[in-house]
């Protein structure tokens, strides 16, 4: 990737993510709702839950990436491939506790069941 790339690719996701400040709406700033609350798991491995429809769940599996109002962005693992997720159909929410994206160590990556984290 070349460095014209490269800065393209950064302002992007620089665009992407939502910066808080004091004028921000309490949704995001304050802890106590959802989006808040995700916003300080940014960063982990997680297993979303979503309730499709009456009785229809389905879940997705990724590194969160970025939270606003009504979305979060998750990483996917196996396609390294990115998933805008509708805030208001999680049901559910397993935050890995054994740390951060990037601290896997080779162990993981050499065993077949590396993606079952939960």
């Amino acid at each position: 990737m070349t460095n014209s790339e490269e800065n393209v690719t950064q302002e992007k996701k620089e665009d992407r993510n939502v910066n808080i400040n004091q004028n921000s709406p309490e949704i995001l700033t304050n802890s106590i709702y959802t989006p808040a609350f995700l916003r300080e798991q940014i960063g982990r491995l997680m297993r979303v839950e979503f309730l499709i429809g009456t009785n229809n769940m389905v879940d997705r599996i990724g590194i969160l990436e970025d939270v606003g109002a009504s979305y979060i962005l998750l990483r996917s693992l196996e396609s390294d491939s990115m998933v805008y997720c509708d805030i208001y159909s999680i049901k559910f929410i397993t935050i890995s506790t054994s740390g951060f994206y990037g601290t896997m160590n080779m162990n993981n990556m050499n065993n077949p069941n590396r993606f079952n984290y939960f």
